[in-house]
């Protein structure tokens, strides 16, 4: 689908925010504040794009949703979902705060689909106006349909001035290997894997080595999944760069106010047990609790 056609399935909202229609699903996006560990204190540095699909005004599942799709249409959603986060984050975001967009690895079949992701992307950030510098493509856990087209995709986005991660990274060996041959600017680690891991002295130990040879090598870290407060100060003794998770906020719809949300950063000893560091409650944010907290769509 071209780039105007994907711009065909979006419309703008009431509120001012952009929207997705698909058949009969209406999609919003969901942005999720990443906070980053600076001396002691935690600061905004970034958001994640979500989709929340809507059918007769009533929230859907995302993982339903995409269930639901026709394996032909899994491409041309995926695109538009990238579309919709980059419309919105160009109204609703401090400039400052870099966005995560996700790529499924598995519907890139051949080098014809990566190479018009990246043409549609960079059309997407021209009529927007956001520079690619403030775009991190997150390569999501499923398997590649080939590893040379994404090895290919990683390497034409990363020229075009993109940053990539690696989502989900668990330490098996296929995690090993995508690090080796993709060489990502980011990696975040998988929220089970970690949560586990920090239950002990020793696992917590592992973490900060992985979190310290990651480092050594130029590589940000981020611990996703951060549900629990005191998961924050181990989050901090691991030496991780940015954090991500409803111990810190929960996502929220477009177009809550995060272009006034703030910015200063604020001591991580200030969290009380079982609150979020920032509370955007009231900011017209979503309210469908646990089950949508983790990320399960483009």
């Amino acid at each position: 689908m071209s780039p105007s056609g994907i711009f065909a399935h979006i419309a703008r909202d009431g509120d001012g925010s952009s929207v997705g229609v698909w058949g009969a699903f209406t999609l919003r996006t969901a942005f999720q504040p990443i906070f980053a560990f600076h001396e002691n204190t935690l600061a905004i540095a970034a958001f994640e794009g979500l989709i929340r699909p809507y059918r007769h005004g009533q929230p859907v599942q995302p993982a339903a949703f995409l269930a639901a799709l026709p394996v032909g249409d899994r491409l041309q959603v995926e695109t538009l979902a990238r579309t919709l986060h980059l419309a919105n984050a160009a109204t609703c975001l401090p400039e400052s705060a870099s966005v995560f967009v996700n790529f499924d690895p598995s519907i890139f079949v051949d080098r014809s689909i990566a190479s018009a992701a990246l043409s549609d992307t960079r059309n997407t950030l021209a009529q927007v106006g956001i520079k690619p510098g403030r775009v991190v493509c997150e390569v999501t856990e499923q398997r590649s349909a080939s590893q040379q087209v994404l090895r290919d995709f990683v390497r034409s986005f990363r020229q075009a001035g993109f940053r990539i991660a690696i989502d989900d990274y668990g330490a098996e060996d296929s995690d090993i290997e995508r690090i080796r041959v993709l060489r990502p600017e980011i990696v975040k680690f998988d929220a089970h894997w970690v949560a586990r891991l920090m239950e002990t002295g020793p696992g917590l130990g592992l973490l900060k080595a992985m979190v310290g040879i990651f480092a050594g090598q130029g590589i940000t870290t981020v611990f996703e999944g951060i549900e629990e407060s005191r998961q924050i100060g181990l989050a901090e003794q691991a030496g991780v760069a940015m954090v991500q998770g409803f111990a810190l906020a929960r996502p929220e719809l477009a177009p809550a106010s995060f272009a006034t949300f703030p910015r200063t950063a604020m001591p991580v000893a200030r969290r009380g047990r079982g609150q979020p560091v920032h509370s955007m409650a009231g900011l017209a944010g979503e309210t469908f609790g646990p089950r949508f907290g983790r990320k399960v769509a483009p």
